[in-house]
């Protein structure tokens, strides 16, 4: 089977920054990620359903606890990934994708696509980060 072009399609410097392709390319790849999570979550919750066996060793239930609880704070996690994919789709489809909310320039197409719901550039991220530092050892 071959893959078609969009397939294989990367975003690159030499088009025009989130001409339709790149927007289009962005939007698959944030609702690709989101029914990932989705699924996943859902497999979560049908291997919780069917691990209500008592277990009458102490330590085997203790184990099988911190097991759950480590898996819902991952699921908590996702939760949260999913609404900042949801505010990116948001921003593709209000045409402000793509654009550092700190100085309004373009974020690097690496970082999207490494990060697709970055909102800083990289710059404006690590500004932020140091300051983040310097409040936090006062």
């Amino acid at each position: 089977m071959s893959a078609t072009v969009d397939q294989v399609y990367v975003p690159t410097d030499d088009e025009p920054f989130m001409s339709e392709r790149q927007r289009k390319y962005f939007r698959a790849k944030l609702l690709k990620w989101k029914d990932d999570i989705l699924r996943e979550s859902k497999e979560t919750i049908l291997a919780l359903q069917d691990d209500t066996a008592n277990q009458p060793d102490i330590a085997d239930r203790a184990s099988t606890e911190t097991d759950r609880a480590i898996e819902l704070r991952a699921r908590d996690r996702q939760r949260k990934l999913i609404s900042k994919i949801d505010a990116a789709l948001r921003r593709l489809e209000e045409g402000t994708y793509g654009y550092c909310e700190e100085t309004g320039e373009p974020i690097s197409l690496k970082r999207l696509d490494a990060r697709p719901i970055a909102t800083l550039s990289i710059e404006a991220q690590e500004r932020h980060e140091r300051r983040e530092r310097v409040y936090r050892d006062e």
